[in-house]
């Protein structure tokens, strides 16, 4: 099992830019794709972007190609999602996960962490 704890979320104005991270603990993840979600009240929860562990590629919903950036930092076990110029839209929950190597379903999430985009 993975153990995920995100961080960074908060308020921000239009326009303006937060940066999550999720902390990554637990058996090897080379062989698991690293993805963030949200889930904005009243809404299904949706697939933001992903990015795979071992090669660093990375995925994106359309809605948030070029404004946010997955990335992450092997050293630290940790998973980035830079979210700039941001919407009101933006407002959600945001999840990290981390998909089984045998599935290739996400099983294990985070807590989640609030991010709210209002002026």
């Amino acid at each position: 099992q993975v153990h995920l704890v995100e961080s960074g979320g908060g308020l921000v104005q239009p326009g303006g830019s937060l940066r999550l991270s999720c902390v990554v603990s637990g058996r090897t993840f080379n062989n698991r794709m690293l993805g963030w979600f949200r889930q904005a009240p009243g809404k299904e929860r949706e697939f933001v972007a992903a990015i795979r562990w071992s090669s660093g590629n990375t995925y994106y919903t359309d809605s948030v190609k070029g404004r946010f950036t997955i990335s992450r930092d092997n050293a630290k076990n940790t998973v980035y999602l830079q979210m700039n110029s941001m919407k009101p839209e933006d407002t959600a929950v945001y999840y990290c996960a981390s998909t089984d190597p045998t599935t290739s379903l996400y099983k294990d999430w985070g807590q989640g962490t609030q991010v709210t985009v209002s002026s």
